[in-house]
């Protein structure tokens, strides 16, 4: 289940906060390490560390790193402060954190009794891609638009992983990041989706929040049997405290697997069978045989949710003024620039309702 290895630090490459990516030499070769310094503490050039090296050896994409698990020559400090949820729980790197929601939270107060969303939009998107791409939208639309990343335990469980979210927070694009249920390292620790959506409207300011899974989805092929299910989840959280659940379709013309062509079925599913409230769906105006295409499928969800058609004119500009670039599944906008359009769309209407 765990490929274990020792190595020694040869680099740091780069890092962003959290984060660290690391060159390792490990005895059969080098490799590409990442290691979160409030977990493990700070690797430095000629530390020996002890790694996971199972996503590195499955190939993965987005979680192909060697992961830093401990630095035994140099353990960190124990921590100070306040804090008891405890989250990855019963895993060796549990980690106590301060939740917003918690009794000794300076917060707590204010999220006690806090019940309503107070009708805020919610954009809600499957793949972690798609948040830059709903704030290009949005922000173009209504520049200033103060704007939550509320992230769920769908994905990477460390908020810390994801590059984009912190860049995103250092351009202003963000005015936080919180993290809920096993998920970790935001502005703002929550229990749940719902305080952590609570978190965002009452701690956090946001007049929007965007609801998207971290950065490394999992998906088997089967019609159930994928990460994404929480989408439809999340717009029954929104709707029964009080918000505006906007639905933003994972679509794509690039992907090499049918079921992921057009809108794919991970969209069908969440929202036509997940999701029992009602939502509006934003179906993006694209040109040709395939935007027909998209809006034929995007119809079997008319029945239970609101088919919002959203032009993209001007959004190309938009999404080119992105403080990070846009990648969903390996491509770019020159290959597939309809699930970025699809996404910036859903930001554009989430602005139109806040006028």
């Amino acid at each position: 289940m765990i490929r274990w290895r020792k190595g020694t630090v040869e680099r740091v490459r780069r890092e962003w906060p959290g984060a660290m990516e690391l060159d390792v030499a490990l005895q059969e070769g080098g490799c590409r390490a990442l290691a979160y310094p409030p977990l493990v503490g700070r690797p430095e050039p000629g530390d020996e560390v002890l790694l996971n090296t199972t996503a590195l050896a499955m190939g993965l994409g987005t979680g192909g790193y060697a992961m830093v698990v401990a630095i035994p020559g140099r353990l960190p400090e124990d921590p100070i402060g306040p804090g008891h949820l405890v989250k990855a729980r019963y895993t060796p790197l549990q980690a106590t954190v301060l939740g917003a929601d918690e009794q000794g939270s300076p917060h707590h107060e204010t999220l006690r009794e806090a019940d309503t969303l107070t009708g805020m939009p919610v954009v809600v998107a499957d793949l972690h891609s798609a948040v830059p791409a709903i704030l290009a939208g949005l922000l173009a639309a209504r520049p200033g638009t103060r704007t939550a990343y509320v992230m769920p335990d769908g994905g990477a469980l460390p908020a810390w992983f994801s590059m984009s979210a912190a860049a995103l927070r250092d351009a202003g694009w963000l005015c936080g990041t919180v993290t809920t249920g096993q998920a970790f390292g935001g502005d703002l620790e929550t229990v749940t989706l719902h305080t952590g959506l609570l978190a965002a409207r009452h701690v956090l300011g946001a007049d929007v929040a965007i609801v998207a899974q971290g950065p490394g989805n999992l998906g088997t092929g089967t019609r159930w049997g994928f990460s994404g299910v929480s989408a439809g989840e999340a717009v029954n959280a929104v709707s029964v405290l009080g918000g505006r659940p906007v639905a933003s379709l994972r679509v794509s013309e690039g992907d090499q697997r049918e079921r992921h062509v057009g809108v794919s079925h991970h969209s069908l599913t969440a929202y036509g069978r997940v999701a029992l409230a009602r939502a509006q769906v934003v179906v993006p105006l694209l040109p040709g045989a395939f935007g027909a295409r998209l809006r034929a499928q995007a119809a079997a969800l008319g029945e239970r949710h609101e088919l919002v058609e959203v032009g993209v004119e001007g959004l190309e500009e938009a999404l080119a003024a992105s403080p990070v670039r846009l990648s969903t599944m390996g491509r770019g906008m020159d290959k597939d620039a309809a699930a970025f359009l699809t996404a910036a769309a859903a930001g554009r209407h989430a602005a139109s309702l806040l006028a």
